[in-house]
């Protein structure tokens, strides 16, 4: 009869593969959590940067709105005039008229020449009911954009 060595019939460690399978489904695990968290940052991100170009467009829309209330409409002598129109897409735009003349001499026949320098200020928010509003400002998804232009008549 042979004898085997005592060594020899210990089974062999099961278990090893176990832990390393573990181990690497963690890895992963973490790996797709981080690589989803990324992704919302950029979808939030890209959310934030169209809804910022709307609303510059909105605002460059309501200084021209504002322009010809000014110069054609019935702002023609504006002193804090102001309106809040609806710019689309959930926006709202702002535009505030502010007018001054000054005296630029005479002309030929001997009377006062008045110019009219015209400040106008649109603002363009998301979410809000006028812009701007503070209380709408702390909310997330909340975008102003703000343009303003000095014109002569």
């Amino acid at each position: 009869m042979r004898r085997i060595p005592i060594a020899s019939r210990m089974a062999p460690p099961h278990g090893l593969g176990a832990v390393a399978v573990i181990v690497v489904l963690v890895l992963l695990a973490s790996m797709a959590a981080a690589l989803l968290r990324i992704g919302q940052q950029t979808h939030t991100a890209t959310t934030q940067e169209l809804l910022g170009a709307r609303a510059s467009a909105a605002a460059r829309s309501g200084l021209e709105w504002g322009l010809y209330q000014a110069f054609k409409g019935p702002w023609t002598a504006c002193s804090s005039a102001s309106q809040t129109i609806d710019g689309g897409n959930g926006l709202k735009v702002t535009v505030i008229c502010d007018s001054r003349a000054f005296n630029e001499g005479e002309d030929e026949a001997g009377n006062p020449r008045v110019v009219r320098v015209f400040t106008l200020d649109a603002v363009a928010c998301t979410g809000a009911a006028a812009c701007p509003d503070a209380a709408a400002a702390v909310t997330s998804g909340y975008v102003e954009r703000r343009r303003q232009v000095q014109a002569v008549n």
